[in-house]
């Protein structure tokens, strides 16, 4: 890392992400390894999954023979789909967050020193994911519910229409702002589950306090990094899943490759962000930073338990 994360809270939007992305360059194999291993393989099952299942919903709805076997196997594609999106989504959160953490620590790392310390950090991330996981759909539930309510209440006519019209708008940016809140409070909690002793519900509360003040900077982020991904989905499935009719072979498998390293970069930069933005949240609060705590936790993963007490090793870290 180029500065000191206790000083990364003084940066602007345009900063944190300069400040990401030259992250790479501190141990550029490591990175290579976790993004072609990790981040892509994720990036490519976001999109490509798709280009599964969209023929056997066209099948589903034009053709009644078959179409409880279709319904069965789109039901399988769609469950593998987000045990695999889950699976990815922890172990490159965990290899980007130890990562990090290590090159801010000045311990040496390494792909394999990385994919050691993830067993470990795994079932935390998991515990924090299936907290956040039924928070996201609970606050599903909730808006659907509304909405139901309310149609129910109030059905739209002629003497009600822009009433009708203005409370879906207003009840759509209030799920969006509870969208982009969630999500902000699912990164920080990811990044705590890794680099602090709690995770699950002690994380998440963490994460709510650590946001305090810096609640805007990581809606302003979340929101980019969300539009970013939608416009490169929306791209995706109307030339590549959606396009067979307007466009040939070679231009479809061309954007789809730019779609996919597109969202790898974002994907890749996202958890850059996250785990940078971490250590600016807990500047803001004046919460000190650990060196010499962190060196250890990093090390319990890799099942190194030596404290540190050198006057030499302690020099080392402040280098």
């Amino acid at each position: 890392m180029e500065r000191d994360p206790e000083e990364l809270q003084y940066l602007n939007l345009r900063e944190i992400l300069k400040e990401s992305i030259s992250i790479p360059k501190s141990s550029p194999r490591t990175f290579t390894n976790i993004t072609l291993l990790l981040v892509f393989p994720l990036s490519f099952a976001i999109l490509a999954h798709s280009l599964l299942t969209h023929p056997l919903v066209q099948k589903i709805n034009h053709s009644s023979s078959t179409a409880n076997h279709d319904s069965l196997l789109l039901l399988l594609y769609q469950l593998l789909y987000l045990l695999f999106l889950f699976a990815f989504s922890l172990l490159s959160t965990a290899a980007v967050v130890f990562t990090v953490a290590s090159l801010y620590t000045s311990k040496p790392t390494s792909f394999s020193s990385t994919l050691s310390a993830i067993p470990r950090i795994l079932h935390r991330l998991f515990i924090t994911y299936l907290w956040i996981s039924l928070l996201m759909l609970s606050y599903n539930f909730l808006f659907i519910a509304i909405i139901f309510s309310f149609v129910a209440a109030f059905p739209p006519d002629d003497s009600n229409g822009p009433l009708v019209v203005l409370t879906f708008l207003s009840l759509f940016v209030l799920f969006i702002a509870a969208h982009v809140y969630i999500t902000a409070l699912w990164h920080i909690a990811s990044v705590i589950s890794v680099l602090e002793p709690v995770y699950g519900l002690a994380a998440m509360q963490k994460s709510r306090e650590l946001l305090r003040g810096k609640t805007r900077d990581a809606a302003t982020l979340v929101l980019i990094y969300l539009l970013l991904c939608a416009a490169i989905g929306t791209v995706f499935s109307v030339v590549v899943v959606h396009g067979a009719k307007d466009y040939g072979l070679v231009v479809r498998v061309l954007v789809g490759g730019v779609c996919v390293g597109l969202l790898v970069v974002v994907n890749m930069i996202g958890l850059l962000v996250q785990s940078i933005f971490y250590y600016i949240c807990k500047s803001h609060h004046h919460q000190g930073i650990d060196k010499s705590a962190l060196y250890e936790q990093l090390g319990g993963y890799l099942g190194e338990y030596v404290p540190l007490k050198s006057s030499i090793q302690m020099e080392s870290l402040e280098s």
